[in-house]
């Protein structure tokens, strides 16, 4: 028996590839409207089981279940600024269960998206007059876009820095919008990482190795002209593990705190992986 073609209840508008295992897929609901949302939250999509797998990823047994969805989270990198569609930045993973199937989606293909958005990995999180560091490795950077195209205010008092680590320049999804962004609002700095600068084609001008090793030498402070400290500065984290803990480590030892809403701190972080 075959899944009613209501059960997918939006289209694939403009799929994107970054690089080799990178896509950026725009999702419109069809016939309804998705609700309001803020800027850093995630949206669940899902696809069935039958659904076809990317050829590129991994064998898997066929499903037991073809008809039914295998869903899972994603960080909407859209603005939140009603617009006609949202944005999800996805990265392929060969074993998983549901990116196999939506590396295969083309323009026009339908899928299942959720019925809102949810989620606290928000900047209203940070007091106002604090400034923000965004810090990612990956698609991490995704709920980043999000509240950059949603809440920048440019040539505001209020300092941003993005801080997004690859393992090469191509893997660095937004990186033409950020730089433009960089060079039009003078109270934003972008800052890409690359960990194997000496993979690249053409030799790597910026910096190498991980995001944190880029946050302990004095980076943001360079561009900013002044460090940034709790007082002053709220940091957000999202990405790979191993980084959020070496960042953890690093900003406590700085007397940066993880927030929580017992405890409000400097630290926000999202636990995606």
């Amino acid at each position: 028996m075959r899944m009613a073609a209501s059960a997918l209840n939006a289209v694939v508008s403009q799929r994107t590839e970054v690089a080799p295992g990178l896509i950026i897929l725009q999702v419109v609901p069809d016939g309804w409207d998705f609700p309001d949302y803020e800027g850093g939250q995630f949206a669940v999509i899902g696809l069935p089981g039958a659904a076809r797998r990317f050829h590129f990823s991994d064998p898997e047994e066929p499903p037991r279940e073809p008809n039914k969805l295998i869903k899972r989270a994603y960080s909407i990198a859209s603005s939140s600024v009603p617009g006609e569609y949202l944005e999800f930045y996805v990265a392929l993973v060969g074993s998983g269960a549901l990116t196999p199937r939506l590396f295969e989606l083309k323009t026009g293909d339908r899928l299942w998206l959720g019925p809102k958005a949810t989620g606290m990995f928000r900047l209203d999180q940070a007091p106002a007059d604090c400034h923000v560091v965004f810090v990612a490795t990956g698609t991490g950077l995704a709920p980043y876009m999000s509240m950059l195209r949603s809440e920048l205010v440019c040539g505001g008092k209020r300092r941003f820095a993005v801080i997004h680590g690859a393992r090469h320049s191509w893997d660095l999804g937004y990186r033409a919008e950020l730089r433009t962004l960089s060079n039009v609002c003078p109270n934003f700095d972008y800052l890409p990482v690359v960990s194997q600068p000496d993979e690249e084609p053409i030799a790597w001008k910026g910096m190498g190795g991980w995001v944190q090793d880029c946050w302990r030498a004095g980076a943001v402070a360079k561009e900013w002209g002044f460090a940034p400290s709790p007082q002053d500065t709220h940091v957000f984290l999202c990405g790979n593990p191993s980084m959020i803990r070496a960042m953890l480590e690093t900003l406590g030892q700085e007397g940066y705190t993880e927030h929580s809403k017992e405890s409000p701190g400097q630290i926000h972080v999202e636990k995606y992986w």
